[in-house]
């Protein structure tokens, strides 16, 4: 693979996480606050959906981590070695995280959309657990294929 076309996924990764961060700071903060508005009785719901969303955050930049180092491994002809079956392995195990998570924090959101009349937000939630239950899928069918294709040149070495 060129040495331009990972440059070009790896400022594609840079860029997936600049408006995450963004989110981070400035809507996840008014949130917890419209959480506590709609259940002033209950003014703690504000740190758990903090909790959920700065949660899932981090299995997000650490997936994003390991892309860029897979992206790496490329530039230095070792997409086929077991770092990039780490990585994979990796990023699977970070995205049924981040899908778990939502899962937990569903029912927070169902409260606030119960309370504020949008169903909007339950299908926004469905719609990150399912794409991040996605992503985790491919991650494994590309790390199993990685093993097959790393286990075959093994084969395919010994043989000569």
């Amino acid at each position: 693979m060129e040495r331009g076309t990972t440059l070009f996924l790896r400022a594609a990764v840079i860029l997936i996480g600049i408006p995450v961060l963004a989110i981070c700071i400035f809507l996840v903060p008014g949130i917890g606050e419209f959480a506590a508005e709609l259940y002033p009785d209950y003014r703690f719901l504000k740190v758990l959906v903090w909790i959920d969303l700065y949660a899932t955050a981090l299995p997000f930049y650490f997936a994003l981590y390991q892309a860029f180092k897979l992206l790496g491994y490329i530039d230095k002809q070792k997409a086929f070695s077991e770092l990039s079956v780490e990585a994979l392995k990796r990023i699977k195990y970070s995205a049924l995280a981040i899908s778990g998570l939502f899962v937990l924090g569903m029912p927070l959101f169902y409260l606030m959309a119960e309370k504020d009349d949008a169903p909007g937000i339950i299908v926004i939630g469905l719609i990150l657990i399912f794409a991040s239950m996605v992503i985790a899928v491919f991650a494994a069918v590309l790390q199993r294929l990685l093993k097959e294709a790393i286990e075959l040149k093994s084969e395919i070495d010994l043989t000569v």
